[in-house]
């Protein structure tokens, strides 16, 4: 099948309207009712987490998404796309997991989360697009979400090949793709063969703390992306976004973001791929004040059977430390390095079940050493089950 959006392959799209390498691998269950496409698709981890050190902390939950589509096409060329996408991350509590470096939102709507991950939206999405071709290599279409994932960034880290194996989330993750749930999102985009550009207006603010609600949107934040794949191995993107009051803790400071990835894919005999990310993001305060990150991943799935993934990140933050008063304190560069594996067995036609673990090691400068014990590590194990 071609993609919702318009005439390329359905293994180009990714989460929102983000776009990966056309060799990509495209999971799900696919059937049909009457004049409709439709399709579904599940991965849940039941994780077990530690993190060494003063800051560190153990945990056990869950996580994954439940995902469901339903697509019509029409004798005009056109197409209307719903997708919803459901995560059991609200079960593991406000507090998220533990997770050294990383930082972003809020458990009570007072303090914010510092080294843990904060859960994801039990509705991560619920969306409508409409795509209309006019002609064999040329489609306009436009996108609405409550919630949905506006035009910045690449695809979300648990929809990129090179990330999706692994249960850790990037401490890149509020650079690169926190946008990917945001409360209120309309995109128009216009695509001309191997090249996309497109434009968003979206609700800045982040989620609150209360993982279960629909908040109400407000468009008061706009985005662009430009996307190219110039091989079906390759998959670029440039974005641009401005973005009103992001968090909830300081809800007068703007911020604007640029981000852009590199992502390169290739099949390995028959059943087997291989998936990278190159990627680079940048927030800009009101007091021009920027912060970057850089993220390198890669997973490598020889045999359909065994998955090696990989990945290492760099920060600039200044969410470690409170600063007089609270807020934010003052900036450090900070690094990340994790490694690990899972082995899957079909269970049937479209489930498998997969054991996996892995290993991660944090670097921190001088000055964050007495609070973090050196340089601590960590690491998870895991059961999977995927219905794709």
């Amino acid at each position: 099948m071609t993609s919702a959006l318009g005439p390329w392959p359905m293994t180009r799209d990714a989460s929102g309207t983000s776009w990966q390498p056309d060799v990509s691998e495209h999971g799900g269950v696919h059937s049909r009712r009457g004049d409709w496409s439709l399709m579904g698709h599940a991965q849940l981890n039941l994780v077990h987490d530690w993190q060494n050190g003063p800051r560190g902390d153990e945990k056990t939950f869950v996580s994954g998404m439940i995902m469901g589509a339903a697509r019509r096409d029409f004798t005009d060329g056109s197409t209307l796309n719903l997708r919803a996408m459901l995560s059991p991350d609200p079960f593991m509590g406000k507090e998220g997991f533990p997770l050294l470096l990383a930082a972003g939102e809020t458990a009570d709507g007072i303090n914010p989360l510092v080294d843990r991950q904060h859960p994801h939206e039990l509705v991560m999405e619920l969306s409508a697009s409409y795509a209309r071709r006019l002609g064999a290599k040329d489609s306009v279409f436009a996108y609405i979400g409550l919630p949905g994932e506006p035009a910045f960034g690449p695809p979300a880290f648990m929809h990129r090949m090179s990330a999706m194996d692994s249960p850790e989330a990037p401490i890149t993750h509020h650079w690169l793709d926190s946008t990917h749930i945001v409360f209120g999102v309309a995109t128009l985009g216009w695509v001309h063969d191997a090249f996309k550009l497109e434009a968003s207006t979206f609700r800045g603010r982040e989620p609150d703390q209360d993982r279960y609600d629909i908040e109400t949107p407000e468009l008061d934040s706009w985005a662009v992306r430009a996307s190219w794949n110039p091989s079906p191995e390759w998959s670029l993107q440039a974005s641009y976004a401005d973005v009103t009051g992001p968090e909830q803790l300081e809800p007068d400071e703007d911020e604007t973001k640029l981000s852009a990835s590199a992502i390169h894919t290739r099949r390995v005999g028959p059943d087997g791929w291989w998936a990278s990310t190159l990627a680079w993001g940048r927030k800009i305060n009101d007091h021009d004040e920027s912060k970057d990150a850089w993220l390198a991943e890669t997973a490598f799935a020889p045999d359909g059977a065994w998955t090696l993934f990989a990945r290492a990140e760099r920060i600039e933050t200044d969410e470690l430390v409170a600063g007089p008063g609270g807020g934010h304190g003052p900036l450090h560069t900070v690094s990340k390095a994790s490694f690990g594996m899972v082995r899957d067995w079909r269970v049937t036609e479209n489930v498998r079940f997969g054991l996996g673990a892995l290993y991660s090691v944090n670097s921190v400068p001088d000055g964050l050493e007495p609070l973090y014990g050196g340089d601590p590590d960590g690491g998870m194990i895991f059961a999977r089950l995927k219905v794709d």
